[in-house]
């Protein structure tokens, strides 16, 4: 419903409300008052001399509807936006027209539940005036009011209510319907508890567009605690509060087309979770049970689905729907009431011409009969002559009964025709019952499904956790594979590696081994000398000796007397043997 239609309907009540007299005009110091209290809730700035303006040319009488909407629409609904608040825009509606049309000793309901009928009413009636609501929509408010209440719907109550809707005519306008169900004749055993509990949530799914409401543990993102929330859930967003009374709210969770919701699995001492991604963050909720936590997955994905396709909520689509096949079956039934009156005026017209053949053929026989008498005064003389007029008027009268027989069969055959259409009326008429018929039968068909799709759900989640499971398990085994694979060869490449050093290293013992030996035969050479030397100074009665400056280092002595290098002149031959060595098995 656009925006500038639903302000006039709430608007139209209040100008109907000031106008004590009936006669369609409401004075100008109470439409300023009117205009002033729209500005108000609307959060449009007010003009106070607009109006006197708007109307200096006019007389210092009142102001009808039609000369109030130029200014209305210029000067507020051209300047209001969808950021008011529209329970108190529509309060205060309620307040100018509640106070002359409402009488609460007559009724079972409060004033508040009168108020909220009277929001529905706006929301379900028809886009002209004076509003009202017609029979299918009297019934689709009843249904629903009767399963918000859990109660049963008697079809018979109902059909007494459209014989008494079709002796008048065929719609109610709000009062009445605040009258109809405040008068407990479709809550015949309930409380007013109940029966105010129900036009609540009808009020709520209808005008606060709640798609789905209830308690479910919420985990913080700061402490990661569980707290118990009251959630929601509106075609936008969820809003949950600290209870149900809605006193307190303690956050948002905005939808969008990027949203998703999955299953979790059970964690932390909390089953039936399930994770809402958003935008923004992720929130991990938690169910009292299996069938409430599908039932909210549906309904959040039926949402973000809705805002994906740009689709309005599921009741306004369903209204638009019933509007638009209302005006096919009115579009249905004036072309065949034309038609039926086309029909009339040429069965009309076929009289008409009937009935000239018929004077005209009183006037051929009063003619003939004028002849006979003329006949008659000159028999003789006029004998040839009224053989010849005999002829010609027997001949006259049979193409007048042949014309006749014509029309009459023509007739016949019109007769027909308009039996044949009250025929095709009667099974339309038949049809239309029996398509009633269907809806209900569809209606329960898909209770039933809906019924039948919440179990196999079910048993989907449990087959899908089974298979999760076993998923997992072959995963985990996978990879345990993979790893004992990847140990294996690594264990192998290592055991190669190891090998190869072996080679080298026994390579190395090898050279080592051959350079060892080198070296001891040319030390056992050089052995040889010194000692050839030695018993050659010992036999020439003294050993000759160089006198050099010798090492600070403490002298190295050896098995044959002091050596002939200090330990850091060994050490530094060692090291050049040492590199030697390694360039030799380099070059190797």
């Amino acid at each position: 419903m656009a925006l500038r239609d639903e302000l006039l309907k709430s608007i139209w009540h209040a100008f109907t409300a000031l106008d004590v007299d009936k006669s369609g005009k409401v004075s100008k110091s109470q439409l300023k008052v009117l205009s002033h209290n729209l500005c108000t809730v609307l959060g449009i700035p007010h003009d106070p001399v607009a109006l006197e303006e708007h109307f200096k040319d006019d007389d210092e009488g009142p102001v009808s509807n039609q000369g109030y909407m130029p200014y209305l629409n210029k000067f507020i609904l051209d300047k209001a936006k969808d950021n008011f608040d529209r329970q108190e825009f529509n309060k205060m509606c309620w307040t100018l027209c509640s106070r002359k049309n409402l009488d609460q000793k007559q009724l079972f309901i409060s004033s508040d539940d009168a108020f909220k009928i009277w929001c529905i009413f706006n929301f379900l009636s028809e886009d002209r005036y004076p509003l009202s609501i017609v029979t299918e929509e009297i019934e689709y408010f009843l249904r629903k009011w009767t399963e918000a209440m859990g109660g049963s719907w008697v079809e018979e109550r109902f059909e007494d209510l459209k014989l008494q809707l079709n002796s008048k005519q065929q719609c109610l306008n709000v009062w009445e319907l605040i009258t109809l169900v405040g008068s407990g004749h479709f809550s015949k055993g309930m409380d007013q508890q109940t029966l105010s509990m129900g036009i609540n949530e009808v009020y709520q799914e209808l005008i606060l567009d709640v798609l789905k409401q209830g308690y479910m543990m919420k985990k913080g993102h700061k402490r990661k605690n569980w707290t118990e929330r009251w959630f929601v859930l509106k075609p936008g967003f969820i809003s949950y509060y600290v209870g149900e009374d809605l006193a307190e709210k303690k956050g948002d969770i905005p939808l969008d087309g990027s949203c998703t919701v999955e299953s979790l699995q059970d964690k932390e001492g909390k089953k039936c979770l399930f994770l809402i991604k958003s935008s923004q963050k992720s929130f991990e909720i938690s169910a009292s049970d299996k069938k409430k936590k599908q039932e909210w997955i549906q309904a959040i994905q039926t949402c973000v689905n809705l805002l994906r396709q740009g689709r309005p909520a599921p009741h306004c689509e369903a209204r638009q729907k019933r509007r638009d096949l209302r005006l096919k079956q009115q579009a249905e039934q004036e072309e065949l009431e034309l038609r039926m009156r086309e029909l009339q005026t040429a069965n009309e017209a076929k009289q008409l011409e009937l009935e000239n053949m018929r004077k005209a053929l009183e006037e051929a026989a009063a003619k003939a009969a004028e002849e006979e008498k003329k006949r008659l005064l000159t028999h003789t003389e006029l004998q040839d002559r009224y053989r010849v007029e005999l002829e010609r008027e027997k001949m006259v009268r049979q193409e007048m009964e042949e014309q006749v027989a014509q029309k009459s069969c023509e007739l016949e055959q019109y007769l027909q025709r308009v039996q044949e259409l009250e025929d095709m009326y009667h099974k339309l008429e038949e049809a239309l019952e029996d398509e009633r018929r269907a809806r209900q039968d569809e209606e329960t068909v898909r209770k039933l499904q809906a019924r039948l799709l919440e179990e196999e759900a079910e048993k989907r989640a449990e087959l899908e956790q089974i298979h999760l499971h076993q998923q997992r398990a072959i995963s985990q085994t996978e990879a345990e594979k993979q790893e004992l694979e990847k140990e294996r060869l690594a264990k192998e490449n290592a055991l190669k590696a190891a090998m190869k050093q072996l080679e080298e290293l026994e390579q190395e013992r090898q050279g080592a081994l051959e350079q060892y030996q080198t070296v001891m035969k040319k030390l056992e050479d050089a052995t040889n000398n010194t000692r050839t030397w030695k018993h050659k100074v010992a036999e020439q009665e003294g050993m000759l000796r160089l006198i050099q400056p010798g090492s600070k280092a403490p002298q190295k002595i050896t098995n044959w007397g002091p050596a002939a290098f200090s330990e850091a002149e060994l050490s530094l031959r060692e090291k050049q043997w040492q590199e030697m060595k390694n360039q030799a098995a380099q070059a190797q």
